[in-house]
C-alpha cells in the first residue's frame, strides 16, 4: 500500500501580490519535492494575530495525521520572538512564538515545543525580515522528510499566551464577543451552542434575546435561509457558536460592529 505524500499547509498575512508565498513555496518544494503543499489562506489582515488564532482553530483539526502546519502572522519579525515549533502527536505547528498558537495550545494541552535555532536547518541571509522564507519554511521541509522535532533546538515550556475570549456569566446574562468576520459579513462569537444551551436552561427555557451593537435579535433560527434580509438574524454554526448574520447580505456592515464587539445573551 502506498503511503501519502506529506503535507505541509500554509496561512500568512503576506496576500498574494508579492512574491513572498512564492517564495516559501520554492524552498520548502528544493528540500523536498515529494511534499504536498496547500495554502490555508493568506488574506489574514495584516498583523492579525488573532484572526489567523481563530482561523487555525476553526480548520487544523480536518487535516490528516501528520500535516504539518505553517503559520506566520508576525510583526514582531526580526526581534527577540522566538521562533516555534509544536508537535501535539497528531500534527506540528511552526511560526513566531507571538500568541498565534494559542487557541491550539488551549485545545491540545499535551503538546511538546521546542525552540527553533539549530542553523543547519534555515537559510542564511543577510537580513532578518522574512522569516516565513528563511526559518518557518525550510524547517516545515525538513521535518516533512523525517528529520526529529528535537533536532530543531531546545524544548520550550513558556510560549507566549494571549489571553483567549471566554463567555462570561453574569446571573441571567451570557456575555460573549465576536471573534471574527467572514467574508459574507457574518459575525461569529465565542458563545458554544452548549453554553447557549445550558443557557436557556437555566432561564426556564425563556425567550431568549440577543444584544449585538444597537440591535436586539429574538431567538435563533435553523439556516440561513430562515433570515430576513431586513434585519439580523442568529443561529448556531457548523463550527458550533453563535453567529450573527444578515441574509445575503453583510451582518457586519448593517450593525457597523467589527471584531471585539461584545455580545450579550438575556
Amino acid at each position: 500500500m502506498s503511503t501519502a505524500p506529506p503535507l505541509i499547509t500554509l496561512l500568512t498575512d503576506f496576500g498574494e501580490r508579492d512574491h513572498f508565498v512564492a517564495s516559501m513555496k520554492g524552498v520548502i518544494l528544493s528540500i523536498n519535492p515529494a511534499v504536498t503543499i496547500v495554502d490555508l489562506s493568506h488574506q489574514i489582515t495584516s498583523h492579525q494575530i488573532e484572526e489567523a488564532g481563530y482561523f487555525l482553530r476553526s480548520c487544523y483539526r480536518y487535516y490528516p495525521d501528520g500535516t504539518i502546519h505553517v503559520a506566520v502572522v508576525d510583526p514582531g519579525v526580526g526581534t527577540t520572538r522566538r521562533p516555534l515549533l509544536i508537535s501535539t502527536g497528531r500534527a506540528m505547528f511552526i511560526g513566531p512564538d507571538n500568541g498565534l498558537f494559542s487557541e491550539v495550545l488551549d485545545q491540545e494541552p499535551g503538546a511538546k515545543m521546542w525552540l527553533i535555532d539549530n542553523q543547519q536547518y534555515r537559510l542564511a541571509t543577510a537580513g532578518s525580515t522574512f522569516d516565513g522564507r528563511d526559518v518557518f519554511a525550510p524547517v516545515a521541509a525538513w521535518l516533512s522528510r523525517g528529520v526529529p522535532p528535537a533536532f530543531m533546538g531546545p524544548a520550550v515550556h513558556d510560549p507566549i499566551r494571549r489571553s483567549t475570549a471566554i463567555p462570561i456569566r453574569h446571573d441571567e446574562l451570557l456575555v460573549g464577543k465576536i471573534v471574527s468576520i467572514d467574508r459574507f459579513g457574518n459575525l461569529i462569537s465565542n458563545i458554544t451552542a452548549r453554553q447557549v444551551q445550558e443557557f436557556r436552561v437555566s432561564l426556564g427555557e425563556a425567550a431568549l434575546e440577543i444584544h449585538v451593537g444597537p440591535r436586539i435579535i429574538n431567538g435563533l433560527v435553523g439556516s440561513y435561509s430562515q433570515g430576513s434580509r431586513d434585519s439580523p438574524s442568529a443561529l448556531i454554526n457548523s463550527g458550533g457558536t453563535l453567529e450573527i448574520f444578515l441574509r445575503e447580505e453583510s451582518a457586519a456592515h448593517h450593525l457597523q460592529v467589527g471584531v471585539g464587539e461584545e455580545i450579550r445573551l438575556c
